[in-house]
């Protein structure tokens, strides 16, 4: 590893110590770091950095000489890290310094001994699927950043009326969700909102994607699995003008007679898992799977 990307929060500084331990280990095996410009400078103003160093603002200032892309924060701080990283293949690795963290894996107390472990080649690369969207009529805010990594959500605006959402899979049409609205989610997504709403938890490298309505009306709507290779037609009917597509932490105001297409994208994001962690290790962690006394003889 020779040259790495670092991101964290520009809104404020949470992790003075944390970025600190993480510089350090990294220049001690004289790894060039380049950090994002805006969380640099909020850095520079809490006087955090001892010594100056390169920044990036965008994807166009990154490209496939950078060996990993590290994040402090939460998961929200990863998602929005993607944005960086988008088709360039970096592997991205966080260091949770926010709360729940299903993606961010390395704890903050732990980044020194985590970081090590990696530098000496002691971890497994995950290729997670991610979902792009087109939207007919074209609309703007989809021609670049049309992509999300947990879930593209349709859901109502300005109104506590349910919307339809009319659902086809590959041009069969399945059904009209009568909902407040529907997730459309990823495996790493399944863990988020669409868990929230009785989604199932999917394996990250299961080719899946999971069709999960917010709130139905229809009372024997639930969840439902489908390839990643299908392709998913939304069709939106609301009494208000607009409703809301949202991709990940991205979200927008769309027309409603607009028509909605999701597929899975054309390219995969790299996330870096050190050798002592799991997505089983992280269920059971975060959601408390295996919290029984009884099992505590089976571990």
């Amino acid at each position: 590893m020779k040259k790495v990307a670092i991101y964290g929060q520009s809104y404020s500084i949470s992790a003075e110590k944390e970025i600190q331990i993480l510089l350090d280990v990294l220049l001690e095996n004289n790894i060039t770091c380049l950090i994002e410009k805006q969380f640099y400078k909020l850095l520079v103003e809490g006087n955090v950095l001892e010594k100056k160093y390169p920044t990036f603002s965008h994807f166009s200032d990154l490209n496939t000489s950078f060996d990993a892309f590290f994040t402090l924060g939460g998961d929200g701080t990863i998602l929005r890290a993607v944005t960086y990283i988008r088709d360039l293949g970096i592997p991205i690795l966080g260091i949770n310094t926010g709360r729940l963290g299903f993606l961010a894996t390395i704890n903050k107390n732990n980044i020194k001994e985590s970081v090590e472990q990696i530098l000496k080649g002691e971890f497994s690369i995950q290729e997670r699927t991610l979902l792009s969207i087109k939207t007919v009529p074209e609309l703007a805010p989809f021609k670049e950043l049309n992509f999300a990594l947990n879930e593209v959500t349709i859901a109502r605006k300005n109104t506590t009326s349910m919307i339809g959402v009319r659902t086809c899979l590959n041009k069969e049409y399945l059904t009209n969700y009568w909902a407040d609205g529907l997730i459309i989610a990823t495996p790493t997504g399944s863990t988020g909102y669409s868990l929230s709403c009785n989604g199932p938890v999917i394996s990250p490298g299961s080719k899946n994607v999971v069709i999960t309505p917010i709130a139905p009306h229809n009372l024997n709507a639930r969840s439902m699995v489908i390839s990643d290779e299908t392709s998913i037609q939304l069709t939106i009917d609301s009494r208000e003008k607009d409703f809301l597509i949202s991709l990940d932490s991205r979200i927008t105001s769309v027309p409603k007679n607009t028509k909605v297409y999701i597929e899975k994208a054309n390219f995969t994001i790299k996330s870096i898992t050190p050798s002592n962690q799991s997505f089983l290790k992280t269920l059971r962690s975060k959601l408390l799977w295996g919290e029984d006394t009884r099992n505590e003889t089976n571990l």
